[in-house]
């Protein structure tokens, strides 16, 4: 787990970004802005949503596919399952282990 995933989860405007992937994954560049525009009444350029994008994908959390000229964007929620076996909750009970 490096640094990159914390730096990327930091900023409220990357949360968002996921939030939206959360919902629909795969979307294009184009489609994110017009989602953060229209729902969240972000006026951002296209230049820092992108800008926005590569920090997530640094971090592991967004993957992205192209298809022709379109590039997709996926959300990947791997690096978040690392926090949880980093720092379990021991509150609550995990899978048994194997006493032999």
């Amino acid at each position: 787990m490096s640094d990159d995933l914390f730096k990327a989860l930091a900023d409220g405007t990357r949360r968002t970004i996921l939030d939206e992937l959360t919902e629909k994954s795969g979307q294009t560049l184009f489609e994110i802005c017009a989602r953060l525009s229209m729902k969240h009444g972000l006026g951002i350029s296209r230049q820092a949503v992108s800008q926005h994008l590569a920090v997530l994908e640094a971090a592991g959390l967004v993957e992205t596919r192209r298809e022709g000229r379109y590039k997709f964007h996926e959300l990947n929620v791997a690096p978040l399952r690392h926090i949880t076996e980093r720092w379990p909750d021991p509150r609550i009970p995990g899978p048994e282990k194997d006493p032999s």
